[in-house]
């Protein structure tokens, strides 16, 4: 086992010695920093003195259960998991002891790699929920609009600083929703001609026969109902930068007129014969592969490369690990700033989902789906109901095919009977089995001798 993230802080509350110096060791081992209590009161003591992630304890311990414990610690210590070990295994013990508020549940003996597994899981449901929480985020964007902590996004930032510091043109890549626009905003504001203009043009929204004229300008009397010369957006962005956005969508005559300024620094309006010299930046940007395009014959080879001169490529959302949830909090905020209402929370739940969901929108669509759940949202906490339908079916399936039946079995029939407060009989009855089969299941569940 490597080294464990970051220190993390663990507490060990187990009435045997022997018990507490073993799993001591291996967790110290792992990485941990870890503290131990060989009771209850002496875990509160540590508890009230020292910021933990992670409470295990003991279910059996003399005076103060550890059922009990978990009911202090969930009252007491919000930003603190609990996992439960015990040497009297069985389906209710788990049950209630998740009901009452521990994370994981852990049956002597466990090997090493069952330990630091359950822990790993604890503390990873503790890292999702502290990313979210929109209290414990911490706002430090790597450029303006741009938040991230993950290594794809910190190159991507190494990278814009890169191109900030020179005038040659760059092309960014990546899918639609992960904020190309902001990246080429970020060079051009990180650079020499932040006090320039900066002209973003969406080459895929303009019509074909008028892109010519919107990015070029015209002359008076260039075609009918020109009643006067009009400057183009190379014009406008003259001395500053010019954001071809969706390249890819350019006609191949276009791109011939686009390679001439780039070749000659230089535009011609539409009905002019004459050029005029532009001071202009290019940065361009596409959710399609160019090469691919170059090979089709779809796009100038020439200009391909040209515009390749420097390539940024932005990660999509599901790539961005944590960010998911960095980004979550963000726009939690920011809406129920603007809205004028006090952020709500994501549930632990809800945030797995978050975590686990493809993003084919990116984060344009996280944006938007916080955006309507700050707005929709009712109380101050968002389950996982109220996340979009395709979000929730996506979590179902991903959990539901990826699992072995007897896992997804066992599961369901713990889910039941918490549900119905451990009544055997009644679950039985749900389940649609007697209860000599339900004992069976429960025997195999638990590894206990028939």
């Amino acid at each position: 086992m490597s080294s464990g993230p970051a220190k993390e802080r663990i507490l060990i509350v187990d009435d045997s010695t022997t018990t507490l110096e073993v799993l001591q060791r291996n967790l110290s081992g792992a990485g941990y920093t870890v503290f131990t209590a060989i009771d209850a009161s002496q875990a509160i003591r540590i508890l009230e003195d020292t910021e933990l992630e992670l409470v295990i304890t003991d279910l059996k311990m003399p005076k103060v259960s550890g059922m009990d414990l978990i009911r202090h610690i969930r009252e007491n210590f919000k930003d603190t998991e609990v996992m439960m070990i015990t040497g009297y295994p069985s389906i209710e013990g788990a049950v209630n002891a998740i009901k009452t508020g521990a994370e994981e549940f852990l049956a002597k003996p466990f090997t090493d790699e069952e330990l630091f597994a359950a822990v790993e899981r604890a503390l990873q449901k503790l890292r999702l929920r502290r990313s979210g929480d929109t209290r414990l985020a911490r706002e430090v964007p790597l450029h303006k609009g741009f938040f991230g902590q993950s290594q794809a996004m910190r190159d991507v930032s190494v990278a814009i600083k890169k191109a900030a510091s020179t005038s040659a043109t760059v092309l960014i890549t990546g899918e639609s929703g992960t904020g190309k626009e902001l990246a080429a905003r970020a060079i051009h504001y990180g650079g020499k001609r932040s006090s320039s203009p900066f002209v973003p043009v969406n080459c895929g929204g303009i019509p074909e026969t008028l892109l010519e004229n919107e990015l070029f300008g015209h002359v008076k009397g260039a075609f009918t109902g020109a009643d006067e010369a009009r400057a183009g957006f190379f014009h406008a962005a003259d001395g500053g930068t010019i954001f071809l956005d969706e390249v890819s969508d350019m006609s191949l005559a276009m791109q011939v007129k686009l390679l001439r300024v780039l070749q000659e620094k230089e535009v011609c309006m539409v009905g002019s014969n004459r050029s005029r010299k532009v001071d202009v930046r290019i940065l361009a940007a596409t959710n399609r592969d160019l090469h691919g395009l170059v090979t089709k014959g779809l796009f100038r080879e020439d200009l391909f490369y040209r515009l390749n001169v420097i390539t940024i490529c932005l990660p999509p959302l599901r790539e961005r690990g944590d960010d998911i949830l960095l980004l979550a909090g963000h726009f939690l905020k920011r809406f129920a700033a603007e809205s004028d209402k006090s952020p709500p929370r994501f549930s632990d739940k809800a945030l797995q989902v978050l975590r686990n969901y493809n993003w084919p929108g990116n984060v344009r669509e996280l944006e938007n789906t916080v955006q309507r759940l700050v707005v929709m949202t009712e109380g101050d906490t968002i389950e996982v109901p109220d996340l979009p339908d395709q979000m929730r079916f996506s979590a179902l399936r991903e959990s539901g095919l990826t699992r072995p039946l007897a896992e997804v079995e066992a599961e369901y029939i713990g889910n039941v009977l918490a549900s119905v407060d451990g009544n055997k009989t009644l679950a039985a009855q749900i389940l649609g089995i007697n209860r000599k089969t339900l004992r069976d299941k429960l025997r195999k569940t638990d590894k206990q001798p028939s």
